[in-house]
């Protein structure tokens, strides 16, 4: 059973907004942080944004602070990436990823659950 799956990719012009969703099946999400990373072919996964268990924390990278929002829904196993003023450098496929613990963490190798990754593309 896949661990976690992204949903509400798509194309986009630039200033748009999309939400991204990622259902969790494993039962212990409501115990866990949760994350979203992307990725493109030229660089690294990077961290984009996260959450702690009970959604009362929240951090975000430079390059979307203002502009997207994480949250969850624990009794939906659910979180959600609110991602507005998208900009072509948003291009990306976009990773959600599940701690083991419940605080929050901005590195890969900190999340042992990954997604399978949706694609979002902004145009200009």
């Amino acid at each position: 059973q896949v661990p976690l799956v992204e949903a509400g990719g798509g194309l986009v012009q630039a200033e748009g907004s999309l939400r991204l969703s990622c259902t969790a099946s494993r039962p212990t999400f409501s115990s866990n942080a949760m994350g979203w990373f992307r990725q493109t072919p030229e660089k690294e996964r990077e961290f984009v944004a996260a959450i702690d268990w009970r959604g009362s924390n929240t951090r975000y990278s430079d390059s979307v602070k203002g502009r997207f929002t994480i949250s969850r829904d624990n009794a939906k196993n659910t979180v959600y990436l609110q991602m507005n003023g998208l900009r072509p450098e948003d291009t990306a496929i976009y990773y959600c990823a599940q701690r083991a613990i419940p605080i929050i963490g901005i590195r890969p190798d900190a999340y042992p659950y990954w997604g399978q990754g949706t694609q979002v593309t902004v145009s200009s």
